[in-house]
């Protein structure tokens, strides 16, 4: 048998395996999201409801933020491949939203007649909207392919 050149069958690198996303702190960084995803689904889901003319935007982006939450924490639980790329896409555009509604908020009052989940980076929820992502792409980090 031929032998590719440059590869020696010797040299098989080990084979990489991930570690599961909903094991242990993986598991309370779940139980947060989904917390945070009642939070805002309930908040949303209020607002929209009973003063959407008030605030649309700031309530449609509560109601985006809330579906982040919900998708993340199923990709965190789903534990596999597919799960991890959902809640590494989830986790990046939860960051990226809840700091440019931060500095938005912050910048002209106007834009958010009302609050948003990520108005003031979160600062209605203790900054945890700030945090969370952060978290999320840590753990996702950290339970990377590593070699066996």
């Amino acid at each position: 048998m031929v032998e590719p050149i440059g590869l020696d069958p010797d040299d098989d690198p080990a084979p990489a395996r991930e570690q599961a996303t909903n094991r242990g702190p993986g598991r309370l960084l779940i139980a947060v999201y989904i917390l945070f995803a009642i939070a805002a689904t309930s908040r949303a889901g209020l607002q929209i409801a009973t003063k959407f003319d008030e605030a649309p935007v700031a309530y449609l982006l509560s109601a985006v933020a809330a579906l982040i939450y919900i998708v993340a924490a199923v990709g965190l639980a789903k534990a596999g491949h597919t799960g991890r790329r959902v809640a590494l896409a989830c986790c990046s555009v939860e960051l990226f939203g809840v700091v440019a509604v931060g500095i938005l908020s912050l910048a002209d009052r106007a834009l958010f007649p009302d609050e948003t989940v990520w108005s003031d980076f979160g600062s209605g929820y203790g900054y945890i909207p700030l945090l969370l992502p952060v978290l999320g792409l840590f753990w996702l980090w950290r339970t990377r392919r590593a070699p066996a």
